[in-house]
């Protein structure tokens, strides 16, 4: 029996491991009765036989034998002079089967064949790929970096598929090298020339969530639910959560005995500071928690406009504000409320300031400590003494202390 080379084809199918038997040999079959269509004008009378071990297939024809000149339809029928130089035990009334060939198809028949059958498993591949990963939509992964471009990384996951991480996805602090293992969400799949492109986040809220929800045993059960999450990514988090038992805190249970849950997560995040907090319908108490770490003294609150004052102690103003202005940014967005931040009693707008905490991504713990070890909590009360004050109170060395005004000072610049 002559037949196609098909391993290659075959190949292609048990690599998409998600293309099931049947399915394959629906396409197998197909694509062969095409080519009978073609060259016989029907496939009715031919069955296709597919081995796909082996790689190959068979194409055996059956026809009903018929009085010599009672042939009234030759593809369904064969004469019995005919049916005997196949067989001599035939009779009349017996069904003939016999292989048909597949070179007398003609080599360029069966060139199209094997294009077409490439092409067709090809779009099966592309379409269980974008369902795979569009019912996977919000969901975590773990990827492979394969290579990393100015504009974006390419990812493979464990079955080889290629996944994009854009620059705009990924968290400022982010620096992954080839080889590396990434955990980040599925965003969505766009087509690209008539190609799925899987597109993953590490900054969408829900990358969060995830993490969450692999971490909080409480949060998967459904137990405590997660109502909003706003983020500036890399820099701050707010989470607000509820619980539906009484006897559960969701905060508690969402950080942990000493931070222990939240800890991996802040790490994930490239130390993300993350703000857990009780949601309520309460809109003052909801803008007072929002506003942590700060501590409010008293609010005015217009429900129409959607908008709250807030009067807070000179030392919490900067706080409320955090740095560059991200606490209270996430703080209108999880309420949904604008906030004007003003200094209790006065009704002046606070003297814009940063707490030294806000800078712990660049200047050491240690030397943080050590000024507030002296009294300088913000950036301002760093700025309003002289090095040489500031050499003379901590113990800290005078480049240290240069390098600290610099960081500061180009922060309020920037302001």
């Amino acid at each position: 029996m002559a037949s196609i080379n098909l391993i290659e084809a075959f190949q292609d199918f048990k690599e998409a491991e998600n293309i099931d038997r049947p399915t394959m040999m629906k396409v197998v079959e197909d694509v062969f009765k095409t080519l009978l269509r073609k060259k016989y004008g029907s496939d009715e009378n031919f069955d296709v036989i597919v081995n796909a071990e082996k790689g190959d297939l068979e194409i055996v024809r059956h026809r009903m034998i018929v009085e010599d000149g009672n042939v009234n339809d030759p593809l369904a029928e064969v004469a019995y002079s005919e049916a005997i130089k196949i067989e001599p035990d035939y009779e009349v009334g017996e069904e003939l089967y016999q292989e048909v060939e597949i070179l007398d198809f003609g080599r360029r028949a069966i060139l199209a064949a094997k294009q077409t059958l490439a092409s067709r498993i090809g779009d099966l591949k592309k379409n269980i790929l974008v369902k795979k990963y569009s019912d996977r939509a919000g969901e975590i992964v773990n990827a492979e970096v394969y290579q990393v471009w100015k504009k974006e990384i390419l990812l493979l996951d464990e079955e080889g598929n290629e996944l994009i991480l854009p620059k705009s996805e990924q968290i400022p602090q982010d620096y992954f090298k080839k080889g590396e293992s990434i955990r980040a969400v599925v965003k969505k799949v766009d087509l690209k020339n008539n190609s799925p492109v899987i597109i993953l986040s590490r900054t969408n809220p829900s990358f969060l969530a995830k993490l969450l929800e692999i971490e909080v045993p409480e949060i998967f059960d459904g137990l405590i639910v997660i109502k909003k999450i706003v983020r500036e990514p890399g820099e701050r988090a707010k989470v607000a959560v509820e619980s539906y038992d009484d006897r559960i805190d969701p905060v508690g249970a969402c950080v942990g005995m000493k931070g222990s849950r939240i800890h991996g997560i802040v790490r994930e995040l490239k130390n993300e500071n993350i703000d857990v907090i009780n949601w309520t319908n309460n809109i003052q108490l909801l803008i007072q928690r929002s506003l942590t770490p700060s501590k409010i003294t008293s609010m005015e609150i217009d429900s129409e406009k959607l908008h709250a004052n807030v009067y807070l102690k000179p030392d919490q103003v900067s706080l409320a504000i955090g740095r560059k202005g991200v606490n209270i940014k996430l703080a209108q967005e999880l309420t949904g409320y604008s906030i004007d931040v003003f200094r209790d009693n006065e009704g002046e707008e606070e003297e814009f300031d940063i707490d030294l905490e806000e800078f712990s991504d660049e200047i050491e713990t240690w030397v943080i400590d050590e000024f507030k070890r002296v009294g300088c909590d913000t950036a301002r009360s760093v700025l309003e003494l002289t090095p040489e004050e500031l050499e003379r109170r901590t113990d800290l060395e005078r480049e240290t202390i240069d390098e600290v005004r610099r960081i500061l000072k180009e922060e309020f610049d920037k302001e």
